[in-house]
Formats: C-alpha cells, sequence, structure tokens
C-alpha cells in the first residue's frame, strides 16, 4: 500500500477505535496514598468533617472508631466502641501525612453518644454557645467545620480556627430554622470578612432526611438566617450539598439524591447569590447505592465533580464541566479496586501544580479495615 494511502488508512482505523471507546476512562497520572490507615481502626467520611488548604498545605477531618464485620449492607464500625474526630494534615500536597488529634485540645469531641459510636473515654464536648460574632471568615488562616448529631432530627454545631486548625473556637450552636433538625456537614462560602453562606441538610416534614438549604450570616456568626431550600422537598431525600461560587450572584450547587433504589447527584443553580434556585440537569445518574459529591472550581474555569461510586465495581469517579456545569464530560474512572460499598464521601481541592487531591473513606476487601485514602491526579 502507498504510504500516504497507508496513514490515511490507519488514520481511519483510530478514529474508528477512538469513537468507540467508552466514556469510563481513567486519567493517565493516577497515585494513591494512604492518608490514615490503623489496624482494626474504621476511618471515614471525609465529607462530613471538611477539607482545607493554604497553598500545599493540606488538613482534612474524618471519624475514626473501631471496625466489626456487620455484613456486606452496613458499615462495618462498632457501634459500641469509641468515635473519634481526626485531622490529617500534609506539607507536601498530600503526598505524605501526619495525624492529629483536636480532643487532646478539647476540641472537635464528639457530642453525648457519637453519631457512629460513643465518644471517647474521659472526654466531653464543651458546652454549645451562641456565638458572639465578629468571625473574620477572610482570615488567610482561616478555617470552619459544621458537624451534626444525627441525620434527620438532631440539632448541629460549628467550630473555626485561625491558625490552620491547629486551635478551634466552639463549639456555637446553630439554629434549627424553624425545621425539626439539621444535619450540617461542612460546606460554606465566604462572601465577606464577615459574610458567609452556609449550606446544610433540614429534616423534611416528617422528620425524615432530608432537604438541602442555604443559611447566611452577615455578623461575622451571631446570627444565622435562613435565606433558601435548595429545591423542592424530595419524595425520597436530597442531602449533602457541595456548592461554588461562579459569580458575583451566580452559585451551583451538587446534591445528592435518592428516591425508592434510585441514587444519583443533580445540581441546582442560583443566580441572585443564594436566594432562589432552579434544577439544572444531573451530572452523574447513578451512584450505586448513593454518595455524596464534591464540586469544585478549577483554575482555569473548568468545574471538577467528584464522588463514590457503592455498586460494582467499587471506587471513585469524577466528571469534568467546561462551560460552568451546564453539560458534563464522560465519567473518570480514578479507582475501581474497592472491596465493597463503605468507600466515598470525598472532598477534592487542586494543588498549586494543577493537579487535584481527591480525599475520601476506602476498603480493600470484603471484610478488611476501613482508611482514609487520597487520590492525586491531573484533570
Amino acid at each position: 500500500m502507498h504510504h500516504a494511502a497507508l496513514r490515511h488508512s490507519m488514520k481511519a482505523i483510530c478514529v474508528m477505535v477512538l469513537c468507540s471507546v467508552p466514556l469510563a476512562a481513567a486519567p493517565t497520572a493516577v497515585r494513591h496514598v494512604k492518608v490514615y490507615a490503623e489496624s482494626g481502626r474504621f476511618g471515614g467520611w471525609p465529607a462530613n468533617h471538611g477539607l482545607w488548604s493554604w497553598g500545599d498545605e493540606i488538613l482534612v477531618g474524618f471519624s475514626a472508631g473501631y471496625y466489626k464485620d456487620l455484613g456486606l449492607e452496613r458499615h462495618n464500625i462498632d457501634h459500641d466502641r469509641p468515635e473519634e474526630h481526626l485531622l490529617a494534615r500534609s506539607r507536601d500536597g498530600g503526598e505524605t501525612w501526619t495525624i492529629e488529634r483536636p480532643a487532646e485540645k478539647g476540641a472537635l469531641i464528639p457530642a453525648g453518644k457519637a453519631l457512629h459510636g460513643v465518644a471517647p473515654p474521659g472526654l466531653q464536648e464543651k458546652t454549645w454557645r451562641d456565638c458572639p460574632g465578629g468571625i473574620d471568615f477572610t482570615h488567610p488562616d482561616f478555617a470552619f467545620t459544621a458537624r451534626m448529631t444525627d441525620t434527620a432530627a438532631g440539632a448541629s454545631r460549628f467550630y473555626y480556627s485561625t491558625n490552620r486548625g491547629h486551635d478551634w473556637e466552639g463549639p456555637f450552636r446553630l439554629p434549627l430554622f424553624g425545621q425539626k433538625g439539621i444535619a450540617a456537614r461542612t460546606d460554606y462560602l465566604v462572601k465577606g470578612p464577615h459574610e458567609c453562606l452556609l449550606f446544610l441538610t433540614a429534616s423534611k416534614q416528617d422528620g425524615r432526611e432530608g432537604r438541602p438549604l442555604c443559611a447566611r450570616t452577615t455578623n461575622g456568626g451571631k446570627t444565622w438566617e435562613f435565606v433558601s431550600w435548595i429545591g423542592p422537598e424530595p419524595k425520597g431525600y436530597a442531602i449533602m450539598p457541595s456548592t461554588v461560587r461562579l459569580g458575583e450572584d451566580e452559585l451551583l450547587s451538587a446534591i445528592r439524591c435518592r428516591e425508592g433504589e434510585r441514587s444519583w447527584i443533580e445540581v441546582f443553580r442560583s443566580s441572585d447569590d443564594g436566594r432562589s434556585w432552579n434544577p439544572d440537569g444531573t451530572p452523574v445518574p447513578n451512584t450505586g447505592e448513593g454518595n455524596p459529591p464534591s464540586l469544585i472550581r478549577l483554575r482555569d474555569g473548568r468545574l471538577c465533580l467528584t464522588y463514590g461510586y457503592r455498586a460494582a465495581p467499587f471506587g471513585i469517579r469524577a466528571r469534568l464541566s467546561i462551560d460552568r456545569g451546564k453539560s458534563w464530560g464522560g465519567e473518570i474512572i480514578l479507582r475501581a479496586d474497592g472491596g465493597g460499598r463503605d468507600v466515598g464521601y470525598p472532598r477534592s481541592l487542586q494543588r498549586s501544580d494543577g493537579k487535584i487531591v481527591t480525599v475520601y473513606y476506602f476498603h480493600d476487601q470484603p471484610a478488611s479495615d476501613r482508611y482514609i485514602a487520597a487520590t492525586i491526579w491531573r484533570p
């Protein structure tokens, strides 16, 4: 065959092959590191606690209990043993990590009976109080975490730090906003020195979880006011928002949704700084048994959505958007080697070299310890 014809033929074959490749694919450079892994322990749920960064210094919160085999359908954590709230810190962009125990300083102690276990022996959370206000949300070393006591009918509180999580002020109680319960996880957007938007999940009218809402403080945390519901009350649940700011008044929030046996991630858009919201698509139509989203805006303007996938093959996945969340690219498989459904709850950030650090909980075999892991990858 003539060389030109051969090249043309090969190009045509390559195009045909590329067009037939499924949308799901792995990025070219992916590396997994263990953040917290102790024999006999259960590390879980970074999305409930928060992820913060200052340059290449990264801090993540998570729960640490004790492993107990409770079967394939449940979280394999021993509910009769202590659950701690720990922090892991990296000073090299997520490559290596050290574990910190804030309870030793009287901070971030589970309230009363912990959500998944009992409070650590000999430790008691400080009495919740009203915040005096005056928080500077724009402090260069600021971190904020909001924590719940129950997924449906409980109350919630928050802590903040102005020295990169080495010390924490709080707990400060959050209002119920006229609802039966508030299940707070950490999702907030700083608007100014004393103004911040906080995204929470409230119980539904029947007392079950849940429905997302937007709240605001304009006086440094002294008071929080209800701003809006993010979408109508669902038949199942809509919980665990993850929100980014796209402009002065434009916000996009990704929501974990479930109805019956179907679980998915839906996004809602606000054009008036959170006062009202409209549904704007379903970037992830299936997450297996359900997993919360982590939505971030990259420095080049793209959006990155990461989430756990709780169906075989169990793992961690992502999608990217180049048009401010109006459409989404194919599913990116970050890993598909999980030992079962007990995975995910990620939080992601972009480090200084452009790579993404995604932190989540994971396990390798059906009956094995749960650990905190980080995947470092280039979008």
